[in-house]
């Protein structure tokens, strides 16, 4: 495009709406739409499940320009909670509640065109709140990304029923994965928008748990110890970061919790101590589990009588997996796990055993 107004022109066409106009300059990148096309766009019944939340909040982020997106998932009886952290441009501290107005979004010359349509930086979050208990801007900053926290009753606003079953991937015509079995529950929303934008941004999926590991993980292998001497709170470093200022397990609950995220105390140890390991993305999940292992044979139950064999590393993976989804139940039960799960392979069975003890 040789300037914005031509963007302009092409976004109107795309949309179908001819009149594409700016009410309100809001500034600081953001501006209040007048057409209908916005206020049809964020409307009420635009968000039918919890599901569309999801892409909607991936969608923010990654118009904000972020690289690195982290999806906390959490279930307390029907509230349902989303905390997305992301390493984008930020919402200045004036715009974090207008930002849920209606019809407030990015400029139009930064809007996107994708599979779900045009999007701006705020574009939807006005219809997430009108649908949501809560809908607020947690921290963020110029420069230094956001959090974001969303609650949502699924009495009033439904979701899938399964929400641990993880998508199956096929192959179109061209050889690009796509998400082709599996319930459209929470993870797929995820797994869909992260395989459609993985060359833009990557994203993590998991617990509160999971998520502040991996963004302590993240945050202790990109931080320098001399950048910490010369800072004076974790608030001068973009949210993607903060936890790797925690110097102990308080320090650690705090900062998480100024991030949206509740941990326990024997939580916040464990993750210092290294003992919940850091998710991979959901793109490098998804598709690396789609790689054959060369030289594999298929066992044969019915003719191979020497019994059940698995290779450690899957064993090893297996016993990760297992780790990682325990998590949800400890946190809702205050347990904690002694060690790793133990897998047992025998002739035609395979145990499992989590050895656990009560939170204190």
């Amino acid at each position: 495009m040789a300037d914005s107004q031509e963007l302009i022109s092409f976004i109107a066409q795309m949309t179908g709406e001819a009149n594409l106009r700016v009410e309100e300059n809001l500034g600081e990148g953001f501006v209040r739409l007048r057409v209908s096309e916005a206020e049809r766009r964020q409307a009420k019944h635009d968000i039918q499940h919890v599901e569309d939340i999801v892409i909607e909040l991936l969608r923010n982020a990654r118009d904000a320009g972020a690289q690195r997106v982290y999806l906390a998932m959490g279930k307390t009886d029907a509230l349902r909670s989303l905390v997305v952290i992301d390493d984008g441009s930020g919402v200045p501290e004036d715009m974090q509640d207008r930002i849920f107005e209606a019809r407030v979004t990015s400029k139009l010359e930064s809007m996107h065109m994708d599979r779900w349509g045009v999007h701006g930086r705020g574009m939807a979050l006005f219809s997430i709140k009108e649908n949501c208990e809560e809908a607020r801007v947690v921290a963020s900053g110029a420069g230094k990304g956001t959090v974001i926290s969303v609650v949502a009753d699924t009495e009033r606003l439904p979701e899938r029923a399964d929400q641990s079953t993880w998508p199956e991937l096929a192959k179109d015509d061209a050889g690009c994965p796509y998400c082709a079995r599996g319930p459209h529950n929470l993870i797929r929303a995820a797994a869909e928008f992260a395989l459609e934008e993985h060359h833009v941004c990557e994203v993590f999926l998991g617990s509160a748990t999971e998520i502040a590991a991996t963004l302590y993980a993240e945050a202790r292998r990109s931080l320098d110890a001399s950048q910490l001497l010369f800072i004076d709170s974790e608030g001068e470093l973009p949210v993607v970061d903060r936890l790797g200022y925690a110097a102990d397990a308080a320090d650690f609950i705090r900062i998480a919790t100024s991030l949206g995220l509740e941990l326990s105390e024997r939580t916040a140890h464990r993750i210092l101590a290294g003992t919940i390991k850091p998710v991979r993305s959901v793109a490098s999940r998804l598709l690396r589990e789609r790689k054959e292992r060369p030289h594999e044979v298929a066992v044969d139950l019915t003719r191979d009588r020497r019994g059940l064999k698995i290779a450690r590393e899957d064993l090893d993976a297996f016993s990760r997996t297992l780790e990682r989804d325990f998590s949800s139940l400890a946190e809702r039960y205050f347990l904690t796990l002694a060690h790793e799960p133990t897998v047992r392979v025998s002739r035609d069975r395979i145990t499992v055993t989590f050895d656990v003890g009560k939170e204190e």
